[in-house]
């Protein structure tokens, strides 16, 4: 809902349970009077009557409390709309020339005083949701404008007694880690300069007093959907004012608009949210489940991938042989993975023919998929479509269609070149020959990779963005001519996770790294901001193939029962009893799947102690299941009792397995005691249904 107060030039935004106050003050600086708790228009005109801070110094009052956050006058903190107009004038002096309204959107439009130069800020608010998105869209009416930077939001924070941040780090291998601290003064910024979200840092933030858990308090956040380089901007300023400001790019590039063109930003996501880390993340789980992903009431298939079994080694009879062993497990996608392509036998060369190996297939992919579906499964294959070998017929035919520079040296990192796909020819030759493939080939599923940082970016600072906008093009359009092939995001595992990539992709490839017991504090980072629906979670061999690690069947099988179930290993290597044992734990988590992947999550203790545990409860309350993980049993003392959440208190609660009944208040307080095996590694899945009165 949005209500309007013209004479006091106020607005209000408001979703269940919180509002969003913006006020045009007599400068025409837009400032936000409010994010918190649920305001009514009267009881926000009153914020208009409080005393403002007095003029100190040399201090701007107008620092850290403006929505509209542009470069110009006295205000010397982060400005999150910078320009440079043609004869080097650097300042913004924008004036209010109108506004409109929907239901849900909001749109304020600004001007500059002497140059033609427009700014609309657009907001919108779902009415089940307390998310709020905005973008901003530039208009040039003259001379060519330099952007030096154009955030799509600044979020305005109300004063608090402290401030933390949490974020994820990362590097490959070891994505979204969670991050959290006291929040230092002046500017802190999390950034990727890569042309991909990248795994060392994801584009969203976190703030609270320093108080919350996963229970309690009050969490302030924000995320930015854009799946390419990007900034996110946290402000402290001495007087004690917090903003965050998110946008696309990165220093020091910048975006010329010439005479009659628009830049529309991407959308930066804002979410105020009493409850703690834990409400905080239902609310950001539940906004991608109804408002992003494309197919949110889909249950994601069990999948299997061939690429720990075969490598580059590839074969159709080799990959049938995988298949028939993978149905016999209850997999219900099976995914050729890299070596099918070109001259693809190893990793130097292939990547950019994207037609089937003669050798490997001399009949092309139909026999293979033939026998897939004949086997009751789906079918799935990889591609990495962005990039291309210098050894390959693309390469050697369009050298020039990389991302280069003259005069400098063309960086191969994994062998491997990015095209440029700013490029009209090169972006139609993508469409065109993923089209094909698909057209040709009874194909369910691609998994779309991207394994390469832009390097040698140039000389048209345009590629930085419109690679990005090309990627959604050609997504968008495969999807619409294609509608029954779903898309997993895959970038050397967790490099490209965002709300803008999920908007046309059906999952994520979570990191490459598939050790069971690293994975529990990838998947806690990673469920901080999205939902297990997305989130692709691999059983491979033991020894893990990346750690070394050794680690049971089951454990491995329960950590990745917190996502969307899939199997990579070397099948042909597993034993009877692993095919066995592994088959009934396909089949168990088939039965958990729509509380796992539909369901509501709630982190009941985190990856770092001896005990860890994870709950999801559906959304009626009629059912629940918990997953506990034990990392090491250390002096022989006993497993401790968890506490679960979100139950009724007065109900009582059936163990599907073993038909003990549990009461809701006991579960609540004294906790769930599972059946874990002794030693090391040891995981259980607990399954409640609750008893009819």
């Amino acid at each position: 809902m949005i209500v309007h107060d013209p004479s006091r030039r106020l607005w209000v935004l408001s979703g269940p349970a919180s509002s969003y106050v913006l006020h045009l003050d007599a400068e025409d600086r837009l400032h936000a009077l409010h994010w918190g708790p649920r305001l009514t228009l009267e009881q926000a005109r009153t914020l208009l009557d409080r005393p403002r801070p007095a003029h100190r110094g040399f201090e701007d009052p107008a620092d850290g409390v403006l929505d509209l956050s542009a470069a110009g006058a006295m205000r010397f903190g982060v400005a999150g709309l910078q320009v440079r107009f043609a004869d080097g004038t650097r300042d913004l002096e924008l004036v209010f020339t109108g506004e409109s309204r929907t239901d849900d959107g909001l749109v304020l439009e600004f001007a500059d005083r002497h140059y033609p130069l427009t700014v609309a800020c657009h907001y919108r608010r779902y009415g089940d949701s307390d998310v709020i998105e905005r973008h901003l869209v530039l208009r040039n009416g003259g001379d060519p404008v330099t952007v030096v930077r154009a955030d799509s939001a600044t979020w305005v924070l109300p004063r608090s007694a402290g401030y933390r941040l949490s974020g994820v780090r990362g590097q490959w291998s070891a994505e979204t880690r969670l991050h959290r601290a006291e929040l230092p003064y002046g500017e802190t910024m999390l950034t990727s300069r890569r042309g991909v979200t990248g795994h060392q840092a994801n584009p969203w933030a976190m703030i609270d007093d320093g108080g919350a858990t996963e229970d309690h308090g009050v969490v302030y956040s924000c995320a930015l959907a854009w799946s390419g380089s990007w900034r996110l901007t946290v402000q402290r300023l001495p007087t004690e004012r917090v903003t965050m400001s998110a946008g696309f790019g990165h220093d020091p590039v910048t975006w010329e608009l010439g005479a009659g063109e628009e830049l529309v930003t991407p959308v930066c996501a804002g979410l105020y949210c009493e409850g703690g880390f834990g409400a905080t993340s239902r609310a950001w789980h539940d906004y991608q489940l109804r408002h992003v992903l494309p197919h949110p009431g889909e249950t994601r298939p069990v999948l299997y991938n061939s690429w720990e079994a075969t490598g580059f080694d590839v074969s159709l009879d080799g990959q049938i042989r995988l298949a028939e062993l993978a149905a016999r497990m209850g997999v219900e996608l099976f995914v050729t993975d890299d070596g099918w392509f070109g001259a693809r036998t190893h990793d130097a060369a292939g990547l950019g023919d994207w037609y089937p190996n003669p050798r490997r297939f001399p009949d092309g992919l139909g026999p293979l998929i033939d026998r897939v579906h004949e086997l009751g499964m789906r079918f799935g294959l990889w591609v990495e479509p962005e990039m291309v070998n210098p050894d390959s017929d693309l390469y050697r035919a369009h050298p020039d269609w990389v991302i280069h520079r003259p005069h400098r040296r063309r960086t191969r990192h994994r062998n491997q070149l990015v095209l440029n796909l700013s490029r009209p020819e090169v972006a139609d030759w993508l469409y065109r020959t993923l089209d094909e493939l698909l057209a040709k080939n009874d194909i369910d599923f691609l998994k779309w990779d991207m394994n390469r940082p832009f390097t040698e970016a140039g000389p048209d600072e345009r590629l930085w963005l419109d690679h990005v906008r090309t990627l959604y093009d050609v997504l968008d359009r495969l999807r619409a001519a294609h509608p029954r092939v779903r898309i997993e995001s895959c970038s050397s595992g967790g490099g490209r996770v965002d709300l803008g990539i999920l908007r046309r992709t059906d999952q994520v490839w979570t990191s490459d790294n598939t050790d069971a017991l690293d994975r529990l504090e990838i998947q806690h980072g990673f469920s901080q901001l999205y939902p297990a629906r997305v989130m692709g979670a691999w059983v491979t061999d033991s020894p893990n193939p990346y750690t070394g690690r050794e680690v049971p069947l089951d454990f491995r099988f329960h950590v990745a029962m917190a996502g969307v179930l899939a199997i990579g290993g070397a099948l042909t290597e597993w034993s009877e009893a692993e095919l066995e044992r592994a088959a009934e734990l396909v089949a168990e988590y088939k039965r958990i799947r729509p509380l796992v992947q539909h369901g509501r999550q709630y982190r009941l203790l985190p990856p770092d102690g001896e005990l860890s545990a994870v709950q999801y409860l559906a959304r009626d309350g009629g059912q629940l299941v918990v997953l506990v993980f034990r990392r090491a049993r250390r002096f022989g003392h006993a497993d401790a009792g968890i506490p679960l959440r979100g139950l009724d208190a007065q109900a009582r609660y059936r163990d599907r397995a073993t038909g003990r009944i549990h009461h809701g208040a006991v579960l609540l307080t004294h906790g769930l005691f599972a059946d874990l095996a002794p030693g090391d590694y040891a995981g259980a899945l607990v399954h409640l249904v609750r008893e009819q009165p």
